[in-house]
């Protein structure tokens, strides 16, 4: 907590008036209030570094001369400061090996009633994570080769490049059939129909870190990474209905996929069955759906959590390396916050970004055009020394 007072115009030695006597109370017969040119006194709370979690508003010091009512007054200025004080540690606790405070601990399992699309939606993510439970028992390599090529075909054509960078933020064009294709394999990933995947991410730039955001680890770490999608509601609570996703509402193909959206998986599913039997699935549905889901979570947990911060986002996005490497370099993700419109995350020649280098490809072969990077002058204006 910071206290920082403005200097009055003519400085004179004045007697240190008590914190008890600023409060007025409206039930105490007091003499006539006399004012003291005091200084302006303004309260900031939040960790360093950050913006102030509060403003106190600026108060006029007065001075009486009651002392009948000096106990109550100094009371309630007690619960005053309590009021604008950060949260109490018992609710208020720092991620560990961050500097990121939880400040609204928010658990969606207690305390709420649970319609049909938050029990589908956990009994989804509960089946993958229970048949990949077999995975040790159903190992063979042409399983595990299945699972590796579905969690490039998926992660990287489907989430990164095609949901993530090109129908999130427009950072390149490809030609529709190409986006189509790219967009299908984004449906193989179980992480929902590009229509509403699209729209939550939007939500989540626009909102980033403040109650609207669908999920900020400032109301919980493991909120950030899951337990949010169990409250299919939130995002609609905190934002409205969607209504940021016009350009794909418009195309019937995306229409098509968000009524049809669970059929797809399951023709999968069983077309994996029919091809290796019990193995195939559980590895190539189990295992490989379960991967690219905590790795995609991860985006949106570990990368508000842990890692740099290289430009003055104004919110908690973190650059972490090893999230970078697992997620085809999303994990680049204060890159993106500063620069959203841009196709590539890694913007140093070190930062690993493998789904910057397919886009490359892709433009190199005339197929990805109207690619976005930042230029030089937009760096200047993000960094910190600006």
């Amino acid at each position: 907590m910071a206290l920082i007072t403005s200097p009055p115009s003519n400085i004179k030695a004045r007697n240190f008036v008590p914190l008890r006597r600023i409060i007025h109370r409206l039930d105490c017969t007091v003499a006539p209030l006399r004012p003291i040119h005091q200084p302006s006194i303004v309260l900031k709370f939040g960790i360093s570094g950050s913006k102030p979690d509060k403003v106190l508003v600026t108060a006029k010091l007065f001075s009486h001369s009651n002392a009948s009512c000096n106990r109550k007054v100094a009371a309630n200025a007690n619960a005053a400061l309590a009021e604008t004080s950060e949260p109490e540690p018992s609710r208020a606790r720092r991620i560990i090996l961050s500097d990121v405070v939880v400040k609204r601990p928010r658990s969606v399992f207690l305390g709420r009633k649970w319609n049909s699309l938050d029990m589908g939606t956990a009994g989804v993510v509960w089946a993958m994570h229970f048949l990949s439970l077999f995975a040790p028992f159903q190992f063979n390599w042409g399983a595990f080769l299945v699972a590796i090529a579905l969690y490039i075909v998926t992660g990287l054509f489907g989430i990164t490049l095609s949901f993530h960078r090109n129908l999130s933020h427009r950072s390149f064009k490809l030609p529709k059939w190409l986006e189509y294709l790219f967009a299908y394999c984004g449906v193989q990933a179980l992480q929902g129909n590009p229509i509403d995947w699209v729209s939550t991410h939007r939500y989540h730039h626009q909102f980033c870190d403040s109650e609207k955001d669908p999920h900020s680890p400032v109301e919980g770490f493991w909120f950030s990474h899951m337990s949010w999608l169990f409250d299919t509601n939130s995002v609609i609570t905190r934002c409205g209905e969607p209504n940021n996703v016009g350009d794909l509402e418009k195309q019937p193909f995306y229409k098509f996929i968000q009524s049809t959206y669970i059929a797809h998986p399951i023709a999968l599913g069983a077309l994996l069955y029919a091809l290796g039997g019990f193995p195939f699935l559980v590895w190539g549905m189990g295992v490989r759906i379960v991967w690219v889901y905590h790795i995609t979570w991860l985006v949106n947990s570990a990368c508000h959590v842990w890692g740099r911060q290289a430009w003055n986002t104004g919110d908690l996005s973190r650059n972490n390396w090893w999230v970078a490497l697992l997620a085809f370099g999303e994990g680049w993700h204060n890159n993106h916050h500063a620069f959203e419109f841009s196709a590539r995350h890694g913007l140093e020649w070190w930062q690993l970004d493998m789904t910057w280098y397919v886009v490359r490809l892709l433009k190199v072969m005339r197929l990805a055009t109207d690619v976005k990077v930042p230029t030089e002058l937009q760096k200047q204006r993000m960094a910190f020394n600006n």
